[in-house]
């Protein structure tokens, strides 16, 4: 990847970003060469063909099936007449990141036609301008592949993780273009069937089965294309009645769970209705408004060496990309968002040819990967695009306290690493047949024993009210869920002779299986707990507070060990069984920050890194954010730049990165190097705030980043000095250091 073009000095900050945008001047092959756009719930992936025209897919963070995979609703199709792309002359296509559009010029002359795609930033509806000079025809086509039961077979069959070994076959179900609908296509999936009740059933959780609470069964997801002057071409086409020098595309979508299939269709046209009765341009003008505010929150424009330009482009269009699927119903889909595509290329064990709903890894979330877009947020000033995740887990709280009661009788709540989005474990995971087992006993050995998300959520809860001061945040999310989660870590285990929890079976991570005290569980109990204390009294009770400070004295000390004659961190007290690939004892540096710079123990951690078994970077590994917080500038910087450098090698886009470990767009790859670059530049600490701990002398900077207590901290860093500093409320000014000051 290039980068960006260099920071001309003295630039508005209104038009700051605009040095990010990517421009094309050809056409794409196909839809590996797509720009991705959206407005935080609906996606589109964007492209043209020379002989095909303008299309794109359309994603939404709420689709999922019956067998809960994440599905396209569709591709759309759009081709004038004469065809300004045949002859790829004079082609440009750029993704303006300031006003949330693709721009798109072909032709020359009379001939040229300009094009404009927008996800309206606040109405669920997608636009699609063209103009010329000359008077052209547009058809606007939708294109579906799910016209028909298929079953899902061998690898594509991953794409439904949960069901892969399940006895009976798994189908996808069709679309249903719905007919007799005058000047409109409409279209829709409905779901008749849901693997929800027989889900619950299997993990002894059958009481919960409410039919009226399934969240897939009748879930229906679709919409509806139509435009002045486009009059039908069939159930799937419309057309222009007549040549014309401009016309104006809308894509309604809406998904909603009814009881009836025309129920939905009787909600959509009310939206649409309610929609198109607000005029056009207001509503552009609202939408370019939203796009300004967000990226008017913060910037890292770095600057004087080609790795850091492309490194501020990567940033920013990995926050782009946050920001297009991140104000959904649904948190942000670790494998691929909503920007999957199909294959044109195998990919993997993947073949070509494998249609835009496939994702591997399937449907539910991992906490390990699902974490890593978020921890970004904090600094960015983008809290709002946190609440779908805090929410999820808060939707499922219930049902993993009644999880904790029934398998374990006692208090408080669980979440499994790897969970479908209404808290319960893939059916694969948690294991079909049940003969021998008590309920709770997994069969998949990477996650029996791991709910230390849970932990790491907690943190970034109170990170979020840190930044924020949001009291009611605090009181009907955060609270609720942290109290349950330290819950169930208190009374989970016994005490040893010695007073301290003794953490056995238990397990670090994914990586060893069979663990004694893992390190991850000590540190984040920790954290929390003592996070939990430093809220207003007021908050807290002095039962909670007198319960927590006796939990904090029961944990067992830090696990060490020995390596060349030295002291340093390790996984657990005992640890075995090895299976993975990353470094537990790291944790201790991020996510739980227990170690770091102006912290006990600086060089015990920056001798555990150094000697740590998986030093690589890329997807979900760590060690970017962890060399960062350590203040080894070097190798941050580094792996930083790697990261976005290193895009998928069959995407034209330059951040769609993977597929790592996972899928493409990869969102833990450009979520690590986000939340690295960010502690190069600023870490916080209580109320410290501590400036380019890990930052290049090289690399000049403009920035603006959030810090806790609703803080600011906007500045210049040129030719190694600091040229200007600003820090809102100025109050807070007394609270920031320089790491080479102090």
């Amino acid at each position: 990847m290039a980068g960006c073009a260099a920071l001309p000095r003295g630039r508005g900050e209104d038009t700051r970003v605009d040095r990010c945008n990517v421009v094309w001047t050809t056409p794409s092959e196909n839809s590996w060469g797509s720009m991705p756009l959206g407005n935080g719930d609906i996606g589109l992936n964007v492209w043209v063909q020379p002989e095909k025209g303008l299309l794109f897919y359309i994603g939404k963070s709420d689709a999922w099936s019956e067998n809960c995979r994440l599905l396209k609703l569709g591709r759309v199709r759009v081709a004038l007449d004469p065809n300004p792309f045949a002859d790829g002359i004079s082609f440009r296509q750029e993704l303006r990141l300031r006003q949330g559009e693709i721009a798109i010029q072909a032709g020359e002359g009379e001939q040229r036609v300009s094009l404009r795609v927008w996800v309206d930033a606040n109405h669920p509806v997608i636009h699609v301008s063209a103009e010329s000079e000359r008077p052209f025809g547009l058809r606007a086509e939708l294109e579906v592949w799910r016209t028909q039961r298929r079953e899902l077979k061998g690898v594509e069959r991953h794409s439904a993780y949960g069901l892969i070994n399940s006895p009976e076959p798994v189908y996808a179900e069709p679309d249903v273009v719905v007919a007799d609908q005058e000047n409109r296509v409409v279209w829709r999936h409905r779901n008749e069937r849901s693997i929800w009740a027989d889900n619950l059933k299997l993990q002894g959780l059958g009481a919960l089965a409410d039919p009226e609470k399934d969240p897939l069964l009748h879930r229906t997801f679709g919409g509806a294309i139509l435009g002045a002057g486009l009059s039908k071409a069939g159930d799937a086409a419309l057309q222009s009645s007549a040549p014309a020098k401009r016309c104006d595309l809308s894509i309604h979508v809406l998904t909603a769970q009814t009881a009836a299939a025309d129920e939905w269709l009787n909600r959509l046209g009310a939206q649409i209705d309610r929609v198109e009765g607000l005029r056009a341009s207001r509503r552009l003008a609202k939408h370019r408004a939203w796009w300004k505010e967000f990226w008017a929150r913060s910037w890292i424009l770095a600057d004087g060496a080609d790795e850091a330009r492309t490194v501020t482009q990567g940033y920013a269009l990995q926050r782009f990309i946050n920001a297009c699927g991140g104000r959904g119903a649904f948190p942000i889909k670790f494998n691929g968002s909503i920007f999957t595509v199909d294959l044109a290329e195998a990919v993997k064990d993947v073949p070509a040819g494998t249609d835009a709903d496939y994702r591997a890894w399937g449907g539910p979330y991992w906490f390990q990967n699902t974490r890593l877009p978020y921890w970004s947020m904090l600094a960015s000033g983008d809290t709002d695009l946190m609440q779908p995740l805090f929410r999820m887990f808060a939707d499922a709280l219930p049902l993993a306290k009644t999880r904790a009661r029934a398998y374990y009788g006692h208090d408080g709540a669980f979440f499994p690493e790897t969970m479908y989005f209404w808290g319960t474990y893939a059916d694969d995971n948690y294991g079909r047949d049940r003969a021998g087992k008590p309920d709770g006993l997994t069969d998949n050995r990477y996650i029996r024993y791991y709910w230390s998300g849970g932990l790491e959520l907690s943190l970034m809860a109170l990170d979020s009210f840190d930044h924020t001061r949001d009291r009611e945040f605090a009181a009907e999310t955060m609270l609720p869920l942290v109290r349950e989660v330290i819950a169930f870590f208190d009374q989970h285990w016994g005490r040893g002779d010695d007073g301290k929890i003794r953490f056995d079976p238990a397990m670090s991570l994914e990586t060893f299986h069979e663990a004694v005290d893992p390190l991850p569980e000590i540190v984040g109990i920790r954290a929390v707990v003592e996070r939990l204390l430093s809220l207003p009294e007021s908050m807290t009770t002095r039962a909670e507070r007198a319960n927590w400070q006796r939990l904090l004295t029961e944990l067992p000390g830090i696990p060490m060990r020995e390596a060349d004659g030295e002291a340093i961190l390790a996984p657990a007290r005992s640890y075995s069984n090895k299976a993975n690939m990353e470094n537990p004892e790291l944790y201790a540096v991020f996510p739980y920050r227990t170690f770091g710079l102006g912290k006990d123990g600086l060089e015990l951690a920056r001798r555990t890194f150094a000697r740590r078994a998986h030093p690589g970077t890329g997807g979900w590994q760590q060690s970017a954010i962890q060399a960062a917080l350590l203040g080894l500038t070097g190798e941050a910087a580094r792996m930083v730049a790697a990261n976005f450098a290193t895009p998928h090698s069959g995407s034209r886009f330059p951040a769609f990165w993977g597929p790592n470990f996972d899928w493409v767009p990869d969102q833990d790859h450009g979520g690590v190097a986000m939340i690295a670059l960010q502690k190069m530049l600023m870490q916080t600490d209580g109320g410290k705030i501590l400036l380019f701990p890990a930052w290049p002398k090289t690399w000049d900077v403009e920035f603006k980043l959030r810090a806790p207590q609703n803080t600011t901290v906007e500045g210049v860093f040129r030719d190694g000095e600091v040229q200007s500093l600003t820090v809102t409320p100025p109050s807070r000014a007394r609270d920031v250091a320089r790491a080479d000051q102090g």
